[in-house]
């Protein structure tokens, strides 16, 4: 297992070339210490583990690792199928063409979806689509807490845990000052 900063694993799920919407997600508070964990699962592309925190802002630090190759029966059962909420990974225009296009894109799918009966899901993917994004799906958060598959999914994965854990704990220390000035 590879310990990497957060942003090469989420290079690795935007080249993944597996189904976008096949992604689901499972994140909250870290178990001990600031910031957040979130599991990414896709059936062909495997599992994905992130540890992140927002420095500041505009600036948001972290580590991952790929966790599993593929998500077999006891660990599919650990990733929503309908979450909390939704979540989208997004590569960012290629050039202002690109910006034009997808921008006249996303007009058109909410201009149709305005016009005709539908539902959120499908408004939700029919914009993922325009914006051509590599990964989005279900997601359970926890804002304040952990939900419980994530207790389950910590203690399926414990040695990679404990290896982004500590990788963790160097990047916060690097970063935070502890103190007063």
């Amino acid at each position: 297992m590879r310990v990497r900063d957060w942003q090469d694993i989420l290079e690795d799920v935007m080249e993944s070339n597996a189904n976008p919407g096949d992604w689901r997600a499972v994140g909250g508070d870290r178990a001990n210490g600031i910031g957040e964990d979130i599991y990414f699962g896709h059936p062909d592309a495997g599992v994905y583990q992130l540890k992140t925190y927002a420095k500041n802002p505009f600036e948001v630090q972290g580590v991952g690792s790929q966790v599993a190759r593929r998500i077999d029966d006891d660990i599919d059962l650990l990733f929503p199928n309908d979450g909390s909420g939704i979540f989208g990974v997004q590569q960012g225009p290629a050039d202002e063409d690109d910006a034009k296009e997808k921008a006249k894109n996303l007009e058109t799918v909410l201009e149709t979806h305005a016009d005709a009966p539908t539902s959120p899901q499908a408004l939700l993917e029919d914009m993922m689509d325009a914006m051509d994004s590599p990964a989005y799906g279900p997601m359970e958060f926890d804002h304040h807490d952990r939900p419980d598959q994530m207790t389950e999914l910590t203690e399926t994965f414990e040695e990679a845990e404990e290896l982004l854990d500590a990788e963790f704990e160097d990047v916060i220390e690097e970063d935070v000052a502890r103190g007063f000035y």
